[in-house]
């Protein structure tokens, strides 16, 4: 996927991975989704599904009374972000907190997938997503045509992404320093 000015990380550089997007993607949980509505700005959080096999969309569900997913439908641009928090950092010096975490932001457009079998597929393949081994049939019930019907699904084409990654540890100016004052460290939060 390319980068463009767009994209470009400008803040700290050496800490783009765009050749990791594609996996970030695949294992984060929350998209928040920007868009613009009569000149505001709305971030919405929704679930989502991408599949690393097919890299050029990611689509995202919600209510079909939704005003998110109706302006997500329309074609306007938008942008996602996903985010994995992986640790907090905590210095000797309050400036040097920070977070080890690796964070994707993509740029696309939407339009509404209406055809009941493809949304039926794609909500599927989200729940296994989500809950690898459970099965319609067995785990769940088969989604009634009603349900599907109240539920939107939107597919976002990709025009592009960056992702961005922070790991290591505090870079205080004391850090090192253990018989300076405070503490410093890393507090892990990956599932293990």
């Amino acid at each position: 996927m390319q980068q463009t000015e767009r994209t470009r990380i400008r803040n700290h550089p050496e800490r783009a991975v765009p050749e990791q997007a594609a996996e970030i993607l695949t294992q984060g949980v929350v998209a928040h989704v920007g868009f613009v509505e009569d000149g505001m700005p709305f971030v919405i959080p929704l679930s989502y599904h991408y599949d690393a096999d097919a890299p050029e969309s990611i689509y995202l569900h919600g209510s079909i009374r939704s005003r998110a997913m109706e302006i997500l439908a329309s074609g306007k641009p938008v942008c996602v972000t996903v985010t994995l928090t992986d640790g907090l950092v905590y210095s000797r010096k309050a400036m040097n907190h920070s977070m080890n975490y690796r964070s994707v932001v993509l740029f696309g457009k939407g339009s509404e997938v209406t055809d009941e079998r493809e949304k039926f597929d794609l909500f599927d393949a989200m729940v296994q997503r989500y809950f690898p081994g459970r099965t319609v049939g067995t785990d769940y019930n088969t989604p009634p045509a009603a349900d599907l019907g109240v539920t939107a699904l939107v597919e976002v084409a990709i025009e592009e992404w960056n992702g961005k990654r922070r790991v290591g540890p505090p870079t205080g100016p004391d850090d090192d320093d253990h018989s300076a004052l405070g503490s410093a460290g890393v507090l892990d939060l990956r599932e293990v």
